[in-house]
């Protein structure tokens, strides 16, 4: 693992790598993935068939073959350990509960004039979940993804999620039947993004697909968005901490492979302005990387893309990691809720040494879909917001156009739109 320091000549040219990371990664698969549309918007349910036996490795006849039956789901729950069913009602209830609290409700104001402004909101028709599958089964990720559309009042949801060897997650599909949710597809990857897209002979496309997945999956939602919406460009997880001298360096390295065993692009960033506990941190993930089971995909991910850095002050370590932007940011320092205010670029935020990016993934309730790559910049976590529109209402009466008219047509002669201002002239009396 690399550690970097911030008075080294070349720091800035590989900082400037770091921050780079998500564009490099869609740069190098775009062509692979935009193959992949294209074969799916002129084949259809063909190009699907054939799309999983190349890469999930099992030959569906028909598209009836990729649908779920519906009694899976419940059996897969039925066959849960007690502890296991618990646990998955606890986190749905969580889940559940936090996204209650952001529900938004239509609104109309009244103003002294007649005039009526307000804002309806109304739920999406359709939504595709993405729920990966690949490596490993997320039933957790389609907790997140359902629940908020639910809360939101989505009329249908279906799920796309891949099954190498035709081999659905049990846990996956008893995650599905506790949320209610029975049009579940065994199809992964860009294909996935790509029939929820656009749709096929027997599926109709979607209106906003959400998710996370790898870099396949995250070029294919960037190349779809407008024919579609997307909640975000959700690539390999990452995360980001910030330590000072009285952090855990176990605790910090534990952390930092919670995401590398994920995935081999995934990322894992460590901060601190303190030098010896950046040698322990290297030292201890070196001993607990052995002793994991995904050893192979975790070693790559800690080799290729993490990095230790070693800033000046605590100062420079927050301006750095809100340049990094990650989507999981670790605080932990003596007072991390003092450090609170100067965070502007996170996908989520833990705060203290007693909440590990584990917990968020899980149990908490905030969603764990979130921006990657520096996209935190500008995105925000999947929500309820994601599942609903907002339509502007106006209303004026004869009082206010009287009233305001006048200055809408000022407004419309001076961009030369001479329609517009007739538009409103006509019916303030002015021939």
């Amino acid at each position: 693992m690399q550690i970097l320091n911030t008075k080294d000549s070349d720091f800035n040219i590989k900082f400037d790598e770091l921050l780079n990371r998500g564009n490099m990664d869609i740069e190098g698969v775009s062509n692979i993935v935009k193959d992949i549309l294209n074969d799916i918007k002129a084949n259809g349910d063909s190009a699907i068939l054939s799309h999983i036996a190349r890469f999930d490795h099992w030959n569906p006849s028909s598209f009836d073959d990729i649908m779920v039956d519906k009694n899976l789901l419940q059996q897969a729950y039925n066959g849960l350990s007690k502890e296991l069913k618990n646990a998955l009602k606890t986190a749905f209830d969580r889940i559940t509960a936090f996204h209650m609290k952001q529900k938004s409700k239509s609104w109309i104001d009244f103003e002294d004039n007649g005039t009526m402004l307000g804002v309806k909101i109304t739920p999406i028709n359709r939504a595709g979940l993405y729920i990966p599958g690949g490596k490993a089964a997320y039933p957790s990720s389609l907790l997140m993804n359902a629940i908020p559309a639910i809360v939101a009042g989505v009329k249908e949801i279906i799920v796309c999620t891949p099954t190498p060897n035709n081999q659905p997650s049990k846990l996956l599909l008893a995650a599905a039947h506790i949320c209610g949710l029975d049009s579940v597809y065994k199809v992964g990857g860009a294909s996935a993004i790509g029939l929820m897209a656009y749709g096929s002979e027997n599926l109709k496309k979607v209106d906003i697909i959400t998710g996370p997945g790898n870099i396949y999956v995250a070029t294919a939602k960037k190349l779809v968005f407008g024919d579609v919406n997307i909640d975000m460009i959700a690539g390999p997880s990452e995360i980001g901490i910030i330590a000072d001298k009285n952090a855990n360096p176990t605790y910090i390295a534990l952390d930092l492979l919670s995401q590398a065993e994920h995935d081999e692009m995934a990322s894992s960033i460590l901060i601190t302005n303190d030098n010896d506990l950046a040698h322990k941190v290297r030292n201890e993930i070196e001993i607990e990387l052995k002793k994991l089971n995904r050893y192979e995909i975790a070693s790559k991910s800690i080799n290729n893309r993490a990095c230790i850095i070693i800033s000046n002050s605590l100062q420079e370590s927050i301006q750095l990691m809100n340049c990094i932007a990650p989507e999981h940011l670790e605080i932990l320092c003596e007072n991390p809720h003092s450090i609170l205010p100067f965070i502007d670029n996170a996908g989520a935020i833990f705060l203290g040494e007693n909440t590990p990016e584990p917990i968020g993934d899980y149990i908490a309730g905030p969603n764990h879909t979130l921006p990657t790559g520096g996209s935190a910049r500008f995105f925000s976590p999947l929500s309820v917001d994601n599942f609903i529109k907002k339509s502007s209402i106006i209303s004026f009466s004869k009082e206010a156009i009287l009233s305001l008219g006048n200055d809408c047509c000022i407004l419309a002669q001076s961009e030369g739109l001479e329609a517009h201002m007739k538009s409103v002239k006509v019916r303030l009396g002015d021939k």
